[in-house]
């Protein structure tokens, strides 16, 4: 062997073994049979074949056998590949790699195999006419255009799949299952958030409204906890009817809270003397009754939490006079 003969061998060897892990991609069964048939025999044809060796081995190592036939003619022939490419549609081949002998004769035969079941995969985007049913390609005469697509098309799938995923996830996370509103959690964080903003100057407007709910023990002691959980419900979507420009939070068993900016935070006066109204009607009507008590960020507060301690005396205040109209209270 020459010393070019060794420095081309070397050159091969350094392209073709390279350190791609494998741990990310889980395959589906533990045995895949290939069918790959090139047009020529080309200039880099021991090279593909180093680097076919190489992942058949590694996935091996994993317990996942690789079977391939890898061929080529002499020459490039139309019909000799469309004769092999029928041969090849008889046997059991999970996908068929073609590298395309002649666009216009092989396109066709391509669609056919696709149209009976087969997965067929080209190895260039010019290799096939457009519109060809094959599942991808994997470059090569245009092999950096052909991976920018083919990477941006798969991520670009896997990435709104697992976006949706996360949100759906997250969604879930941060709902209460029983009212369909944000639950604690989500509080937590935009609590976190909002802390962040204050810290900054980043607020102008913000308030915390804290609502509780009167009587509920009494409810689920007297008429057990489906009662209980319709007077949450029910409690719930009269929060969320009169605050429709704020966030709502059910941060515990009786206990909701929303947060009012911009809109919501104009409006507050007007909707708490509202619901304010409508619940001291329902003392009188032994109907759903809600403590609301509220405040407004000031600039000597640091932090959401001393909002929030306002809100919160304020609404026990509020407790005792609904108490004093008549309203239901747990037995001192």
């Amino acid at each position: 062997m020459t010393e070019e003969d060794s420095r081309t061998e070397d050159e091969v060897k350094s392209t073709v073994d390279f350190e791609h892990e494998l741990d990310y991609y889980k395959p589906k069964k533990d045995h895949y049979n290939f069918y790959f048939t090139y047009k020529i025999v080309h200039p880099w044809w021991d090279a593909v074949a180093l680097g076919m060796e190489d992942a058949q081995r590694k996935y091996l190592e994993k317990g996942v056998t690789i079977t391939y036939e890898y061929m080529a003619p002499e020459a490039a022939s139309a019909e000799d590949q469309t004769e092999r490419l029928h041969e090849a549609a008889k046997r059991d081949f999970d996908v068929i790699g073609v590298d395309v002998a002649d666009e216009e004769i092989i396109s066709p035969v391509l669609d056919e195999l696709v149209d009976s079941g087969k997965k067929v995969m080209t190895f260039s985007s010019s290799d096939a006419a457009e519109g060809c049913k094959r599942i991808a390609y994997v470059g090569n005469t245009h092999n950096y255009e052909d991976g920018a697509d083919l990477t941006e098309a798969l991520s670009n799938k896997d990435l709104a799949a697992e976006k949706e995923n996360a949100n759906n996830f997250r969604n879930m996370a941060n709902t209460d299952s029983m009212t369909g509103v944000r639950n604690k959690h989500a509080y937590s964080e935009m609590e976190a958030f909002l802390n962040q903003r204050i810290i900054n100057n980043e607020i102008d407007k913000l308030a915390v409204v804290v609502c509780d709910i009167n009587g509920l023990k009494i409810v689920n002691d007297t008429l057990g906890h489906a009662a209980g959980d319709k007077l949450i419900k029910d409690a719930s979507a009269m929060i969320c009817g009169y605050f429709n420009h704020g966030a709502v939070y059910r941060i515990g068993g009786d206990e909701f809270v929303v947060i009012l900016q911009e809109k919501g935070y104009d409006t507050m006066h007007e909707v708490i003397t509202e619901i304010n109204n409508a619940i001291e009607d329902n003392v009188k009507k032994k109907e759903l009754v809600i403590s609301i008590g509220y405040s407004e960020l000031t600039p000597e507060d640091q932090m959401v939490h001393d909002v929030f301690e306002r809100a919160d005396q304020m609404m026990y205040k509020r407790k005792q006079e609904l108490k004093q109209m008549g309203a239901p209270a747990r037995p001192e």
